[in-house]
This record gives C-alpha cells, structure tokens and sequence, in this order.
C-alpha cells in the first residue's frame, strides 16, 4: 500500500533541534552553532542557518539555505509512499554546506574519492564524513540476497562533478556521496515528461529491501521525492536521524 507522505505525518521539531542533529550528522567537519550560524573544525568563517529570505519551492531548490534544506521531514522505512506535491524531503540542499562538507571543487573532492567495490565494481565515493563506509555497509547488507543484484548492477554513477539536470545548483553526485542503481529499473519524474509542479505518478522496480538497506545507513532515496529520481540515493544522515526524533515512518 502506498502511504501519502507530507509534514502531517511526522512531530514538529524546533529548527534548534534539526540544526543539533545536523551538526551531530557530520562530527567530522561541523563543530557545533552560535548565533544563528553552523560553526566549523577548521576555523572556516561560520555559515548562517537562515539567510532570512522568503522562498517558494522552486527557489529554495535553486539556492537553499540550511533551514531550508531541513524543512521537511524525510519519512523512512520499507514501504513505499506517495508524495504530496512538492514533497521533496533532501531534494532541497545547501550548496555552500555540501561544498563546506565535501569540497568546493572537482579536485578538492577528487583527492578524497576512494574505490569501493559493488558487486565486482570499482565506484569512486568520498570518503569525507563516513560516505564510502556507509555504503560498503550498503552493499554488505544487500549481497546476503542475490537477487536483488540485477538493480543494484550495472550502477549509473557516483562521482561526477555537474549541475543538476535542468538547473543551476550542483548535483550531489558531484561530491561523491551519492549512488544511482540501474537505469533499467528507473523512473525519473523528467523522463516521464513531468513539469516542476506536476509530475505523473511514479513506477518503482526497485525492492523496497533495497531502500531500506540504503536509508538504515544514512541514505536517502530519491523515490521520496514528489519530483522522484528513484534511481538515486544520497548520503544526508542528518535527514534521517531527524526523522527519527521526530517519529516519522513511510509505514505509519
């Protein structure tokens, strides 16, 4: 059964208590918050949370900032969902965080791509924040079922330093912190000629034992999207460890 999925569905938390889980997500790089701002380990000029600007959907997606990008609430577990328009728990980022986490270019986060081997491949993955730990936990979680191989290989792609498809912000695959699945099994809200706004209702082929192996190691998947990529996952902990404080499930 297919659960509609919005902010109805999970408790309210304080922006306060996203940015600790956030901050508690990523120990590596962020060192805690003040004055409305994310502060760093490396004395890098603190970030501010909220730039104070009133956003629809479409510009949060073009230039979020982090209060943006925590605004709705990512709802896991292994039963699928059906979105409410707009619900794009993840698809809404902060750029200059993500550069902050990963690296503020292509060599800056080539020079911490490791290999992690999937199922006989060789995938470049950052090893910034745990990212290729994660999904060596992923693929070790999955192998234990070996049908489930055929919409794991061949994978369409991890790092790759670009722009999201149609727009001007970077896509997360240009960090090395997010995975897509075969193609063959894939649908994506573009190539099934939807507009921002309006998109026809997804296809899914992927187990939902999938989604749950991804989502159990700080992945999340683009089939929650309204706009949905249900090909792609990407590593945003924080996402999830608020879901779970805030009690939200895909199951509910």
């Amino acid at each position: 059964m297919l659960l509609l999925a919005g902010p109805a569905q999970a408790d309210e938390l304080s922006l306060a208590r996203k940015v600790k889980l956030l901050i508690d997500a990523y120990p590596e790089t962020l060192l805690g918050s003040e004055d409305g701002s994310i502060l760093f380990r490396d004395g890098e000029p603190a970030l501010a949370i909220d730039d104070g600007k009133a956003k629809d959907h479409a510009q949060k997606l073009a230039s979020g900032d982090i209060e943006d990008s925590l605004s709705q609430i990512y709802p896991p577990g292994p039963c699928e969902t059906r979105p409410e328009v707009n619900f794009d728990p993840g698809r809404i980022r902060s750029e200059v965080l993500m550069k902050r986490l990963y690296g503020g270019s292509a060599r800056e986060v080539e020079a911490s791509l490791v290999k992690v081997d999937w199922f006989g491949s060789k995938l470049p993955v950052t090893k910034r924040q745990g990212v290729a730990q994660a999904l060596e936990k992923v693929r070790d979680a999955l192998k234990t079922v070996p049908d489930l191989k055929i919409f794991l290989t061949p994978s369409a792609g991890t790092f790759n330093w670009r722009k999201v498809a149609g727009a001007s912000n970077l896509s997360v695959h240009s960090f090395g912190a997010a995975i897509d699945l075969n193609t063959r099994y894939a649908d994506y809200w573009v190539w099934a000629g939807g507009k921002p706004g309006r998109v026809q209702q997804r296809d899914s082929q992927y187990p939902m034992t999938i989604v749950d192996a991804f989502e159990r190691n700080g992945f999340i998947w683009g089939g929650r999207w309204y706009h949905y990529d249900t090909m792609h996952f990407e590593y945003r902990p924080e996402l999830l460890a608020i879901a779970k404080a805030a009690g939200a499930s895909a199951c509910r």
